[in-house]
């Protein structure tokens, strides 16, 4: 196996899901170690800086990483008590709000021997206070020697005004060689804007790639090299849509990593991907992102289960 492994920093907590007959069930969660899951199932060696608290919601967060590989790495300081995430979802099993339990705060940096191929964030752990600035001084010492993945994933309940997310986003933005963000996110922080013109504004602030996720209406992907490709979305039976947009986050990650378009030395490669490439890449991560809403639960696939959808 080879040495090159991903760093994800940003958020784990327990994801407390209230179906519309009032029915309650609990799965580890957040977007951050959602991602850190979704790589490790692909048969990625990630790394996962986290803020999680000594108490039963931490253990069980803690062994359900561990189980698919995911490596927590300990940082000087933890949290009080374990996040948590109300999700409270309609008739179709669509999430129709969220309330949030946490605070977020920066574990503290890690040393490492040898940098990560990719280091990626977002959502709440790069918006809230006082971790949020924490992560982007990260992010961007290490911009050098990996690429910077980002998504936004926004959380109007928890994140403040479009205005103020978006100035937050933005510098996230300008830090990332790689953003995806849902269409749902764009039409929050940016309202009344048209979709296709904010990520074209993204890719010309830095970014080689800029990804939207459109729910039952497929993806659409500008790059700084002027693609502009849109590809619809599988039919599939929904469960539920919890994870949907990390398990696609860590597909893209994991098929740019395919590529060889990661690490700060490819910097210039993933920034001249051909329509070819870039459309293999996102057609993968559809398939992943179907396998996950089939499910309930934020449960991305297997590496063996993404062959057997294949055959």
């Amino acid at each position: 196996m080879s040495d090159h492994r991903a760093l994800v920093i940003g958020e784990a907590l327990v994801d407390v899901i209230v179906h519309a007959d009032g029915t309650r069930e609990e799965h580890p969660g957040g977007s951050p170690a959602n991602v850190a899951l979704g790589l490790a199932r692909l048969g990625r060696r990630v790394d996962l800086l986290t803020w999680l608290a000594h108490d039963a919601y931490g253990r069980r967060v803690t062994s359900h990483l561990e189980a698919s590989g995911v490596h927590l790495l300990s940082g000087d300081r933890s949290a009080l008590t374990t996040p948590t995430s109300v999700a409270w979802l309609d008739e179709s099993g669509q999430a129709a709000r969220y309330d949030f339990d946490l605070t977020w705060e920066m574990p503290g940096a890690v040393a490492d021997d040898t940098a990560p191929l990719v280091v990626h964030t977002g959502s709440i752990a790069a918006t809230l206070q006082p971790g949020g600035p924490a992560v982007l001084r990260e992010i961007t010492a290490r911009r050098a020697l990996s690429t910077v993945t980002y998504d936004p994933n926004a959380r109007p309940a928890i994140m403040g005004t479009p205005a103020q997310a978006l100035a937050v986003v933005n510098e996230f933005v300008r830090v990332a060689d790689v953003v995806k963000a849902s269409d749902e996110d764009v039409a929050w922080l940016c309202p009344g804007r048209d979709i296709e013109t904010v990520a074209e504004d993204w890719a010309r602030s830095g970014p080689a790639v800029v990804v939207v996720t459109r729910g039952g209406a497929g993806v659409s992907a500008v790059t700084a090299g002027g693609i502009r490709l849109t590809i619809p979305a599988r039919p599939v039976e929904v469960a539920d849509t919890l994870g949907a947009g990390d398990s696609f986050m860590s597909g893209l990650i994991d098929g740019l990593w395919h590529e060889e378009l990661l690490g700060g030395r490819n910097r210039g490669a993933l920034r001249a991907i051909d329509e070819d490439t870039l459309r293999r890449v996102l057609d993968r991560c559809l398939r992943i992102a179907a396998i996950t809403v089939s499910r309930a639960g934020a449960n991305p696939p297997r590496l063996a289960e993404l062959a057997e959808a294949q055959d």
